[in-house]
């Protein structure tokens, strides 16, 4: 009984796995569109939104950008907070290390930041993209 039931589930499987593949080919068969999937895009698409996601002006490149220039700005902020962390530590040598720590982070997450700018940009471009540089 137990391997009835598992064969008409590998036939039932089988079927809507057919079905589905047919139903695809059927509708990219239809379409009156070069690349159905860009058809689809442009109908879902609001008025007013970008109609790109890579490029000079293209969402990806905008957010991660934000996020990228964000992480730079806090990177200089604590950057200049571990300074005066360390000017004003009156030589206790906790301070003076926490402050000296601080620093150090800042400077691999400014580092971290100017990296990870590279890499977007690069990948952009190799997927088709401008640069934003």
């Amino acid at each position: 009984m137990k391997k009835l039931i598992k064969s008409v589930g590998q036939v039932i499987t089988g079927a809507a796995a057919s079905v589905t593949i047919l139903a695809g080919r059927a509708m990219a068969a239809i379409s009156d569109y070069e690349n159905p999937a860009q058809a689809g895009a442009e109908a879902a698409r609001a008025k007013g939104m970008p109609a790109e996601l890579v490029g000079v002006n293209g969402v990806f490149t905008k957010i991660t950008n934000t996020v990228l220039y964000a992480v730079g700005i806090i990177s200089v902020v604590m950057l200049i907070y571990g300074g005066l962390r360390y000017v004003i530590s009156g030589g206790d040598s906790k301070k003076v290390t926490d402050a000296k720590n601080t620093i150090m982070y800042a400077i691999i997450g400014l580092i971290i930041a100017i990296l990870a700018y590279a890499i977007v940009n690069f990948v952009i471009s190799a997927v088709g993209g401008e640069t934003t540089v």
